[in-house]
């Protein structure tokens, strides 16, 4: 081959490199498997003075129906309802306004004979009923209108909660078909709850009344606390901090 034709021909170009294959299943390094672990402990913590007890946790969601002796998350649960006189509100508000906790006694249509039969009945055992500290609430599906009528006509002393969407009436388990079934709940201070159950209108005050006669018996120096309760919460928040400083060391 001559030098002319050499010079012609032109130099090949050189291959394309393959990208390198990701790793699959590539093993964690330390650092993130301490940082699982870690993450892990922090979310035990968040539970901790509600299973200090013995009690069970219910999910902030409504999927499972909570019952007395469990406790729920008040930060996040039952969404938003409204009064009767149209403000917004939630459980976690109306329990924080309350000296030890929230009674909600929920009827399928204000007006109806049975409902204003339950209504009543929580009207004339106000006084015994609230001695505790408790607030009472009534809840249902109707509109403020209708329910600020039904307060009216019954001169009720307690305000009505308006659930339309049935957020906070579902999360409490006491969804009907078509509107909420009767019943009562009730939930202390640190989010215990203390009743939770479908009854007649004579059934969901004497739920409370029992309620009220056990915590006002059960008083003295030995008795459990709200005080108690917030000792526990600031000792897992104090553990939590531990951890996330512990965390951050690791990733320094």
């Amino acid at each position: 081959m001559s030098t002319r034709e050499l010079r012609k021909r032109k130099t090949p170009p050189p291959a394309p490199v393959k990208p390198a294959k990701a790793q699959k299943n590539a093993p964690k390094s330390k650092v993130e498997k301490v940082k699982e672990a870690i993450k892990e402990k922090v979310e035990a913590v968040k539970d901790l003075s509600a299973k200090s007890n013995g009690e069970s946790v219910v999910p902030a969601t409504g999927a499972i129906a909570p019952k007395a002796g469990d406790t729920i998350p008040l930060t996040s649960f039952g969404g938003e309802v409204e009064t009767h006189e149209g403000t917004k509100t939630t459980l976690a508000k109306l329990v924080e306004q309350s000296k030890s906790g929230v009674v909600l006694f929920t009827y399928p249509k204000a007006s109806t004979p049975g409902c204003t039969k339950q209504a009543c009945l929580f009207r004339d055992s106000y006084e015994p009923l609230t001695v505790s500290g408790l607030s009472i609430y009534g809840l249902s599906t109707d509109s403020p209108k209708s329910n600020t009528t039904f307060k009216t006509k019954q001169n009720l002393p307690y305000p009505l909660i308006c659930d339309p969407s049935q957020s906070l009436i579902s999360a409490i388990g006491l969804k009907g078909p078509k509107s909420a079934k009767r019943g009562v709940f009730v939930v202390d201070k640190t989010g215990k709850v203390l009743a939770a159950e479908p009854g007649s209108p004579d059934g969901t005050v004497a739920v409370v009344k029992k309620i009220v006669d056990g915590s006002t018996t059960a008083g003295g120096p030995n008795a459990p606390s709200v005080a108690d309760a917030k000792a526990e919460d600031a000792e897992a928040a104090k553990t939590a901090s531990e951890v996330a400083d512990t965390a951050a060391k690791v990733d320094a």
